[in-house]
C-alpha cells in the first residue's frame, strides 16, 4: 500500500464528473488499497477517488469511531444513490481536499446506495447518521462536486482563498 498526496481546492479535477470504472483489476485493487490507507493516515472517514488525482467512480468510507469497535473499511466502485429519505439532517462537514474547513450542509437524513464491490458483485445498503452524509459526500465528489458548493458565495469564496494561501504555503516549504 501506498500513501497517495491528496489534492487541495481549488485544483480543476476536483471538480471533474469522473469515468464508470469498465473492470476490477489489480490496478483498481491497489487504488482501493491505497485509498484506505491514504483516508485512514489522513485521518479521515472518507475519500473519493479524485481527491488522489484518479477520475474514477470509486470511493472508501469508514465511519466506525469507536476506537474499541471493529473497523468497517468499504470501497464503493460506481455508486450511485438509488433511494434518499424526505427527512433531512444537518451536518458540520470537512473535507480532506479543504482542510481544517467545517460547514453545516443539510442532506437527505437516509439514503439508500447500490455499487459493485471488489468481489464484483452487485451490493445495496441503507445508511443513516454519519455513514449517510459521508457516502453523499463522497459521491458529490465523484460527480464534480464539493460540499463548499452548498454555501453560499461569500462564504464559499473565503474557503477558496484560504485554500489558495494555504498552497502557496505549501509549495515554498
Amino acid at each position: 500500500m501506498t500513501l497517495r498526496h491528496i489534492l487541495i481546492h481549488p485544483d480543476p479535477r476536483l471538480k471533474k464528473v469522473c469515468d464508470p470504472v469498465a473492470q476490477i483489476d489489480d490496478e483498481l485493487r491497489a487504488l482501493a488499497d491505497d485509498m484506505l490507507a491514504t483516508m485512514y493516515d489522513a485521518p479521515g472517514v472518507g475519500l473519493a477517488a479524485p481527491q488522489v488525482g484518479v477520475t474514477r467512480r470509486v470511493l472508501v468510507m469508514d465511519c466506525v469511531k469507536d476506537l474499541k469497535a471493529q473497523p468497517r473499511p468499504m470501497v464503493l466502485i460506481n455508486p450511485e444513490v438509488t433511494w434518499t429519505s424526505a427527512e433531512t439532517s444537518t451536518y458540520e462537514e470537512g473535507c480532506l481536499s479543504i482542510p481544517e474547513q467545517y460547514a453545516d450542509v443539510t442532506r437527505p437524513a437516509e439514503v439508500r446506495v447500490r455499487w459493485l464491490g471488489l468481489d464484483g458483485k452487485l451490493h445495496e445498503e441503507g445508511f443513516e447518521g454519519l455513514w449517510s452524509t459521508c457516502v453523499q459526500h463522497e459521491i458529490d465528489h465523484l460527480n464534480g462536486k464539493l460540499f463548499i458548493d452548498y454555501l453560499g458565495p461569500l462564504k464559499r469564496q473565503m474557503i477558496t482563498r484560504k485554500m489558495e494561501k494555504l498552497k502557496r504555503e505549501m509549495a515554498r516549504a
